[in-house]
């Protein structure tokens, strides 16, 4: 428009020759050129830095990141905006910065609630500046990003049923570890970092050096968790979304604080996040009472995770069930078949599914024939939208005498899961 304006002025002083329209030409263009050098001089020296405390998140949980901006110019900035372009959901950082001082600095904080597990980028940022008239506008984007990883939501369960009968005929595992077990594999010299209570004494006094004892994985502490990621079996109650978007102007209020979008923040109403989370939250219990933990799932691809009872096997499982989804296309029973059959005698299985086809309660009851220690956590899809729900096949599993809760849409995850032990001491009695 001032542009436009300082063209038409410069005509008319050309063809009418008078000396207002030839000072109007100057004032135009002046301002042209110092609102030019305006814009250019907003963003030159400004430095900025975004920092995590932690580049793990969880669901249902607030993930906090530090951003700062410094101006290192000598010249003091009107307005600076801050645009993030971060993939997390919900993430805003963006900022509007008034009056940033020449050798200032100005920080924030951003608090997000993680609704959603997965992968995700912050960043980049770009930053823009303009000169006050609003004629020019320059941008620089700071390419720097950072990958955040957002692990499922893992519930409280108090315990998970201690491990059955004798060990399996015999059979050793000949697979050494670091941990206490009740099997002995044999001694060895000591070496820096050994515990005390390892040491064993005979064979030190004989030796007249510290002999520690090493230790085999206790065959009956394995505890398998197998997932039903068919895509055909899962089940979304896509209408609790949509109320929430359809809310009219009128009915929106101001955004809820955060701490109570934590106390009512609810799972996602698909069949496939309460499948993760419950996988989530037995694999955290499992390992906490220093069971070996192993993982099978088909999701994009085929997912065994061999069980292990260190504390980076939580994380390797957290990562896992983060990024898995429920794209398979073979049967549950398949995987519980063809997975299963390869498992010892005493292990413990737990199979998770929304699917109420029988073929795959046929297939842990044939797990359980075969003497492994089996459970069942059924996902009702009927809750989430589904046409058939997993009642029946609850019944079945009880009868038999096989641990079995149901997880509907919207209950307390925890409640349920803690009901396994209680039916384990029922079938047991």
């Amino acid at each position: 428009m001032v542009l436009g304006l300082g063209l038409v002025s410069l005509a008319l002083a050309l063809v009418t020759g008078r000396e207002m329209y030839f000072r109007l030409t100057y004032l135009l263009g002046a301002t042209l050129v110092v609102s030019a050098v305006w814009a250019w001089s907003s963003l030159h020296g400004l430095q900025l830095k975004r920092y995590t405390r932690s580049q793990r998140g969880q669901v249902g949980r607030v993930m906090g990141e530090y951003l700062a901006i410094k101006n290192a110019s000598w010249l003091p900035k009107l307005l600076v905006v801050v645009h993030d372009q971060s993939s997390l959901p919900g993430h805003h950082a963006g900022h509007a910065i008034h009056g940033l001082g020449a050798r200032h600095s100005f920080d924030w904080r951003v608090r997000t609630l993680c609704e959603q597990r997965g992968s995700f980028q912050l960043g980049p940022m770009t930053i823009s500046g303009r000169d006050p008239l609003g004629l020019f506008e320059r941008r620089r984007t700071f390419p720097q990003t950072t990958t955040i990883v957002i692990y499922p939501a893992v519930v409280p369960v108090r315990r998970l049923p201690p491990p059955r009968g004798p060990l399996p005929g015999g059979e050793t595992l000949r697979r050494r570890t670091h941990h206490v077990t009740p099997n002995a594999a044999g001694v060895r010299d000591y070496v820096p970092g050994d515990s005390l209570s390892r040491i064993h004494w005979p064979s030190t006094a004989r030796k007249n050096r510290l002999i520690v004892k090493e230790f085999e994985r206790d065959p009956m502490a394995d505890v398998w968790i197998f997932l039903d990621m068919e895509k055909s079996a899962q089940a979304i109650k896509a209408d609790a979304r949509i109320e929430e978007e359809s809310l009219t102007a009128d009915e929106e209020t101001t955004e809820k604080p955060l701490w109570r979008r934590v106390q009512e923040f609810r799972l996602n109403p698909s069949t496939e996040e309460y499948t993760i989370t419950a996988a989530a939250s037995l694999a955290n219990i499992s390992i906490q009472q220093r069971y070996a933990v192993g993982l099978v799932a088909y999701g994009q691809r085929r997912e065994v995770i061999q069980p292990d009872r260190e504390e980076r096997q939580q994380t390797r499982l957290l990562e896992t069930l983060a990024m898995l989804r429920a794209k398979g296309t073979i049967p549950f029973s398949q995987v519980l078949s063809g997975e299963g059959g390869r498992l010892g005698r005493g292990t413990t299985v737990i199979a998770i599914s929304p699917s109420a086809r029988q073929d795959w309660i046929e297939a842990l009851l044939y797990l359980s024939g075969r003497g492994l220690r089996v459970f069942a956590v059924l996902i009702d899809a009927a809750t989430f939208g589904g046409n058939t729900g997993t009642s029946s096949l609850k019944k079945r599993l009880l009868a038999a005498g096989v641990p079995a809760v149901s997880l509907e849409e919207g209950m307390p995850l925890s409640e349920a899961l803690n009901k396994l032990s209680v039916h384990h001491a029922t079938a047991r009695s």
